[in-house]
């Protein structure tokens, strides 16, 4: 199971005990923000996108979007997100689980500007029922292949 490759991957930073499951959906983030019990900007979802036909993990405030200007700004291409049928082969995690840790080799992963307003954060940890609270400064630490900020979102109105 995807949080449990989650769990030994943080395990590596001393963070596995931060996990927690819930008995009701993560998956989007509303949903993980009522199992968490904070308010939905914390909420660090991962996007998975396909740029020149290799996939990368951006994670942005939850009450952010990406800009597709500003994508195309950073990446030179227009933003694809990778179709659902096919995140979990080429990220590592199904939809609702995506995620920093214990990914698939080579996926580069981003964080938008938008997470440095929060001082702890709530990703998700393998699974569309699972979450991990992590300080910034853990999730800059632990996040694989972590290639810095960037500024692609825009706050949802």
């Amino acid at each position: 199971m995807s949080v449990e490759r989650v769990r030994d991957y943080l395990k590596n930073f001393n963070l596995d005990n931060k996990i927690m499951e819930f008995s009701v959906s993560s998956a989007t983030v509303a949903d993980a923000a009522n199992a968490v019990g904070t308010e939905p900007a914390k909420i660090a979802k991962s996007l998975s996108f396909l740029v020149e036909n290799a996939p990368i993990i951006i994670v942005c405030a939850g009450d952010t979007k990406i800009d597709n200007s500003k994508f195309k700004q950073v990446f030179h291409v227009k933003s694809k997100m990778i179709d659902f049928d096919n995140v979990e082969e080429l990220t590592g995690h199904r939809v609702g689980g995506v995620c920093p840790f214990a990914i698939k080799e080579g996926v580069k992963v981003y964080f938008d500007e938008s997470l440095k307003r929060f001082d702890v954060l709530y990703p998700a940890a393998g699974s569309s029922s699972s979450a991990v609270e992590l300080t910034i400064q853990e999730f800059e630490k632990c996040a694989q292949n972590f290639q810095g900020y960037i500024d692609v979102c825009k706050q949802i109105i």
